[in-house]
């Protein structure tokens, strides 16, 4: 009964949650459109973007509490986001030659308040589809916990902390240029 009272104390106030699916569905269009410069605004200085394939465990090793060692794909920070940025700008990036074509799709947003005032943490799943070329496709699908906080900027928003975790435990795209 606590954990619930608990839990309800986190959520937050429809107008607020509403404000942040406009401000991830913005940051959606961005990374689909291209404008990875007005996207990389989004990002907090000490931003901390990690993406990781998910792991799997058998049953008896779950109950356990044995995992199997976590694979980390990124583990950036703002300035290795920029320079990523600044490669593909080139025009020489290639793995992106011609660009990728993407639709970042969000869903399923659960935004709760942290013991800070200012900032909040959302989870959601996402899908990202990514074609390129005649005929390479991909589906990323996964969820995403992220941590955002009140800025004095143009969004009024932006993004501390984003942890991504795919559902695929192996990767079979031939490279993993995009942004998430």
């Amino acid at each position: 009964m606590a954990d619930t009272t608990v839990e309800r104390a986190r959520t937050v106030p429809l107008e607020l949650h509403h404000e942040l699916a406009q401000f991830l569905y913005h940051e959606a269009e961005l990374l689909d459109d291209w404008r990875f410069r007005d996207w990389l605004d989004l990002l907090a200085q000490d931003v901390e973007y990690t993406m990781r394939t998910v792991s799997n465990a058998q049953t008896r090793d779950r109950r356990r509490g044995v995992q199997p060692p976590t694979t980390w794909i990124f583990n950036d920070t703002h300035a290795q986001l920029e320079r990523r940025i600044a490669r593909l700008e080139t025009g020489m990036a290639w793995a992106e030659e011609p660009p990728s074509r993407t639709r970042h799709l969000v869903t399923n947003i659960v935004v709760k308040a942290t013991d800070r005032p200012d900032e909040f943490d959302i989870r959601l799943n996402y899908l990202l589809y990514r074609t390129q070329k005649e005929r390479d496709q991909a589906i990323y699908a996964g969820k995403r916990m992220d941590r955002v906080r009140r800025a004095d900027t143009a969004a009024g928003w932006q993004i501390c902390r984003r942890e991504i975790v795919l559902d695929q435990a192996t990767l079979t795209t031939h490279n993993l240029s995009v942004l998430f």
